[in-house]
Parts: structure tokens; C-alpha cells; sequence
């Protein structure tokens, strides 16, 4: 039949787990709000998403309460306060007030091997910055972006696998990664971006027992 795709090029994906497209989601907001201020649209977006189901303890609960966190953050922050908290922080000409980089953290700021590693990695993966993007490749929001695409998969790719994800997340991220929401999280600088980091670090607790298992 004409316009149909030849059957040869149709691979099928097996569906996503519902906890898999989860944390595909949450390193997909992660990687928005780390590269960027976030617009009255995004606040208004999280702010409306619905809570998470958990029990009273445990990592599960971590989450969930630091995604209502966000959420009631967002449901009543501006979006000129939200992008003046992020300049301050992450981009003054000068010196940041917390540096989103791995190559700061792993080396002292003293060495661009981290950079190197995750380009080399990156390239292996068949993945490659957007031209247009301004950021380096161990900017935090890429590395999450990065981690939401093995997760979930994207333009017919299919997801990697958990070796693969696990991989990726312990050379890249987990070094680095709780030093970093720590600063924000003590700047006093930091307000809305105190529950971002909150999160981040709700979720990678989770990445890590997770990993743990495989």
C-alpha cells in the first residue's frame, strides 16, 4: 500500500515499564530546570502535576516528598524570581555561585578529563551535542538529558539497557553529583532551586539502590 513505511524498517520497541517512563520523566524535568530558569508555563506545569503514590518510608517516600515540594514551590513562584535565582547562582559573570559542570567537581575545576570521558562515552553511545546548544557536555542538564534518552529512548531509538544506564549514571553522574545539589542546597542564594536539588537527589538515592540490584 502506498505511504506505508517498508516492513523491513519498522522495529518495534517493547513498551516501558510505568516505574521506567517515571524516572524517564523526572530526569526529563531535571535536565529542563538544570538548563535553564524555568518559564511561568513550566511552573505552572509542575505546579498542577498530580502527587506520587508511596508508603511512609523509604526512598519511594523520599521522592514523593520532595516532588510536593516542587510542586507547591512551583505553584507559587515567579517566573522573573525563578530566572534571577538561576542567573545567581549557576551563570554571574564572574564566578557562579555553584558550578554545573563535572569537570569542577572531579577535578578542582583544574582538568577537562571529565569532558573528555563523557564525549568519549557519548560518541560510543551514538549520541552528540545539538549545534545550537551552548553548554558543554558535563553540564548537568545534558548528563540527565543524556540519562532520560536511555531511559526512554527517543527517535526510534530504543531504551539502553540497565547495564547501560547504570553505566553511564556511576561514571558520569553519581561521583559528583550529591556535592553539587549540596551547594545549592546550603547557598544562600537558593530558594526554589533548594527543592530542585532536593529532588535530584531523591531521585539519584533511588538510581543507586536501583542499580545496586543489577
Amino acid at each position: 500500500m502506498a505511504g506505508l513505511p517498508d516492513a523491513a524498517a519498522v522495529v518495534m520497541h517493547p513498551p516501558l515499564a510505568p516505574e521506567d517512563r517515571a524516572r524517564g520523566e523526572f530526569y526529563a524535568v531535571l535536565a529542563r530546570l538544570y538548563a535553564a530558569a524555568p518559564d511561568t508555563a513550566l511552573l505552572r506545569l509542575i505546579g498542577a502535576a498530580p502527587p506520587l503514590e508511596h508508603g511512609d518510608a523509604g526512598a519511594d517516600a523520599g521522592l514523593a516528598r520532595s516532588w510536593r515540594r516542587l510542586r507547591e514551590a512551583s505553584g507559587v513562584m515567579e517566573a522573573d524570581a525563578a530566572d534571577g535565582e538561576y542567573t545567581a547562582l549557576f551563570i554571574v559573570v564572574g564566578r557562579s555561585e555553584v558550578d554545573l559542570h563535572a569537570s569542577h567537581w572531579a577535578s578542582a575545576g583544574k582538568s577537562e578529563k571529565p569532558l573528555v570521558n563523557v564525549r568519549a562515552d557519548l560518541s560510543r553511545l551514538g549520541l552528540a551535542r545539538f549545534p545550537h546548544v551552548s553548554v558543554y557536555e558535563d553540564h548537568l542538564s545534558a548528563l540527565l538529558e543524556t540519562m532520560r534518552i536511555l531511559v526512554l529512548g527517543a527517535d526510534g531509538r530504543a531504551p539502553a539497557s540497565v547495564a547501560g544506564q547504570r553505566a553511564f549514571f556511576a561514571a558520569h553522574l553519581d561521583p559528583w553529583i550529591d556535592a553539587c545539589c549540596a551547594a545549592i542546597s546550603t547557598s544562600a542564594i537558593a530558594n526554589y532551586y533548594r527543592c530542585v536539588a532536593e529532588l535530584t537527589q531523591s531521585l539519584v538515592a533511588i538510581e543507586r539502590d536501583a542499580f545496586a540490584l543489577f
